[in-house]
């Protein structure tokens, strides 16, 4: 998997996922870019990868807000002079069930998981169509697929993210750009952390690998996914559950 000094954009990167994702790209050689609201977090884990010899920079990013999508895009294009891979992976949940769910948590749901996609996507697209290359991995979910009671706004924004990436996916083939999605199932974050062991074990029970998976799964799928190995797969989803959906 030579990609070495090609240039990553991760949104939501600062921890969990995202940073084992951008961690991941930065043992391949890649310069990660880590986009996330909380800058000081995000500076602490581009510091982090630096020490993997590459090249970092940590950016404050509200993915909803168009004109800070577009301003801190034009700032990495200046920084980098390319932008080769984008991973959309920035999300937030506000559950409830939907009879008392507010409107005001939903717009929310759907704003930061999915219009950030768009956003993200779009400004990425600009540069990669002249590059005439370019990778977009967006982080979807299980619940996707299978729904999940109390999570609609969450469920709902996954769900459009899939439709999102099979368009890109059909749009943009012709300039070189690929887009897919990886779909985790549960994964032991510090959100699963803090559920009771009973919920836990319940919870493994619907998982025939009977385990969580790690970030690190996630971040493997997304590194192959960017990678020069991946260049015939685009439109698809990458279930990573452990079995949980089939």
């Amino acid at each position: 998997m030579d990609f070495k000094g090609q240039v990553a954009i991760v949104t939501g990167g600062a921890r969990g996922i995202g940073k084992s994702i951008a961690e991941a790209l930065a043992t391949k050689g890649v310069n990660p870019v880590i986009a996330d609201i909380g800058l000081e977090q995000a500076g602490e884990t581009s510091a982090g990868i630096e020490r993997l010899g590459v090249k970092s920079m940590a950016v404050s990013l509200d993915v909803s807000k168009a004109e800070e999508v577009i301003r801190v895009f034009d700032d990495i294009l200046k920084e980098f002079g390319r932008i080769d891979i984008l991973v959309n992976n920035a999300g937030i949940t506000r559950d409830s069930l939907i009879m008392r769910m507010k409107e005001e948590d939903w717009d929310a749901v759907i704003s930061v998981n999915l219009k950030s996609v768009f956003l993200c996507s779009r400004e990425a697209i600009k540069v990669m169509t002249k590059q005439r290359y370019g990778r977009i991995i967006n982080i979807a979910s299980v619940v996707a697929f299978m729904g999940n009671p109390g999570q609609a706004n969450y469920s709902a924004s996954k769900a459009g993210i899939v439709g999102l990436t099979k368009t890109i996916a059909k749009e943009y083939a012709s300039r070189g750009i690929t887009a897919n999605a990886v779909a985790p199932g549960f994964i032991t974050t510090a959100m699963t952390d803090k559920l009771p062991d009973n919920v836990k074990e319940e919870m493994k029970k619907a998982i025939p690998l009977g385990r969580f998976g790690m970030p690190e799964d996630v971040a493997n799928a997304v590194v192959f996914l960017a990678s020069p190995q991946a260049s015939y797969i685009t439109g698809q989803i990458m279930h990573v559950n452990g079995g949980m959906y089939m």
